[in-house]
């Protein structure tokens, strides 16, 4: 009979125990790193509390009960913390990838407005480009006429709409037939430093005029020296061709 009453004292104790321990536990929770310390409290409450209500049995038995009730605490507790941070750095990603779109349709509608004015330019001037000069009897394109050229190529590039026309010309020293072939060497020099800034021949239309166009006066050297040249233009007219005088 003193065994039945030591045993229904010590699930007493454990029942003391369990509704000791909780709310203890509950207070050390906030502080991160002490998760086992729980489990500790309950065993130590459960077994004062199990001693006081069922001596030494009770005291076991409560001790057991507290122990478990207070790491069961101390998982519950952990997992909500895990939750949290899960949820915590969901939410960061998530802004970061709102950001990051933000930053991907800013840069989308730059691009757009570049190119939107780009092509107002175009249509206002009907056509850009630039002059490539030679020396006498030459095809052979200078170092510093390389980067306007190059850059000239880029801009076509960036332009699928836009033809560029490559003419060649000579000063009128020498016979047609000769300066014919030389002004096409010409403008097939410069059409091949476009083409390796990324031009596409197909929007590439290549013109030789000779020394057809030539207003210089005879012995005008200055005059000759700008007849000796490559015009290069982005027009957003035209469908590409090579074209050359026979």
């Amino acid at each position: 009979m003193n065994a039945v009453r030591r045993l229904r004292a010590g699930a007493l104790g454990a029942i003391v125990a369990a509704a000791v321990s909780v709310p203890v536990y509950a207070a050390d929770a906030e502080r991160p790193g002490e998760g086992s310390k729980q489990s500790d409290i309950g065993a130590l409450t459960g077994l004062a509390v199990g001693a006081a209500a069922g001596g030494p049995l009770g005291a076991l038995i409560g001790m057991g009960a507290g122990a478990v009730l207070g790491d069961h605490y101390h998982r519950q507790q952990k997992a909500k913390q895990a939750l949290a941070a899960d949820l915590s750095k969901s939410e960061a990603e998530r802004s970061r990838l709102t950001h990051d779109v933000g930053e991907l349709g800013t840069s989308l509608a730059a691009a757009q407005a570049q190119d939107a004015q780009l092509g107002d330019t175009l249509k206002k001037t009907d056509q850009l480009g630039l002059d490539v000069s030679f020396r006498t009897d030459d095809s052979e394109i200078s170092t510093q006429a390389l980067p306007p050229l190059m850059q000239l190529g880029a801009l076509a590039v960036a332009m699928p709409q836009a033809t560029v026309r490559v003419a060649g010309f000579a000063d009128p020293r020498g016979s047609e037939e000769y300066n014919d072939t030389l002004s096409l060497k010409r403008a097939q020099a410069v059409a091949a430093v476009l083409a390796s800034a990324g031009v596409p021949a197909s929007r590439v239309v290549i013109e030789a005029h000779g020394k057809s166009e030539s207003q210089s006066d005879a012995g005008d050297l200055d005059g000759y020296a700008l007849e000796r040249r490559v015009t290069v233009r982005l027009e957003l007219t035209g469908a590409s061709q090579v074209a050359a005088r026979d």
